[in-house]
């Protein structure tokens, strides 16, 4: 399986100094599909690890926001070589939607992604949820960050979400040196519902920076 290149957000470097204006227009789509600088991904080298960590031996893994596909290559290099990666994005903020580099850029770099199997759903994710009926053993919520559709991301989809399986936020806390606020809706959303008023049937395993990893209690019914 071909590996690429990862460009990690690094806290400290990234908070050194702010971007030039040829940094900012070098993130384009465009430069990582045409192979002249890494795919950028949104989470660090810790939440990378996390990822795998916690997708380890799936089966049935879904992500809901996919990008330039940095976290997908995470699941993928976690989850069973048996089993099936779904990745869902609508992939409507290109400017030139017949372009979409970004869209093109996941697909290249995960297009050898055969074991386990990838499917792409480009959907809104309440749009995909109307029509699932798989069992998911992890579950990647970094799609829409409103408060509302973080929300909604939750009420859609962890029904379908088998006991012991994983749910992981991104950019849902509070970090040293992190991007996020208390401001951000996967912030608030988290913190109220597994933190002021925890959920019954749901635990917090593990947080690892901006992630948060919630988990259907043993015998919660």
């Amino acid at each position: 399986m071909r590996r690429h290149p990862i460009q990690f957000i690094d806290v400290d470097a990234d908070n050194l100094r702010p971007p030039s204006y040829i940094d900012r227009a070098f993130r384009h789509s465009f430069f990582s599909w045409a192979g002249f600088r890494s795919i950028i991904a949104e989470h660090t080298v810790a939440e990378h690890n996390a990822l795998q960590k916690y997708s380890r031996d799936c089966f049935q893994v879904v992500e809901i926001g996919v990008a330039e596909g940095a976290s997908a290559i995470a699941l993928r290099d976690g989850m069973n070589p048996r089993g099936n990666l779904y990745l869902i994005d609508p992939y409507h903020l290109s400017r030139a939607r017949h372009l979409n580099f970004i869209k093109r850029t996941a697909k290249r770099v995960l297009s050898n992604t055969k074991n386990p199997r990838a499917f792409w759903i480009e959907a809104f994710s309440h749009a995909a949820a109307g029509k699932w009926n798989t069992p998911i053993d992890f579950l990647l919520i970094d799609g829409d960050h409103s408060e509302e559709a973080v929300e909604r991301d939750w009420d859609d989809w962890h029904p379908h979400v088998v006991d012991n399986g994983i749910i992981a936020f991104h950019d849902s806390r509070l970090f040293p040196g992190g991007w996020t606020s208390p401001t951000w809706g996967p912030v608030r959303f988290v913190d109220r519902l597994f933190r002021q008023t925890p959920e019954p049937e749901w635990q917090i395993v593990d947080e690892v920076d901006s992630l948060v990893f919630v988990s259907k209690r043993i015998n919660s019914i």
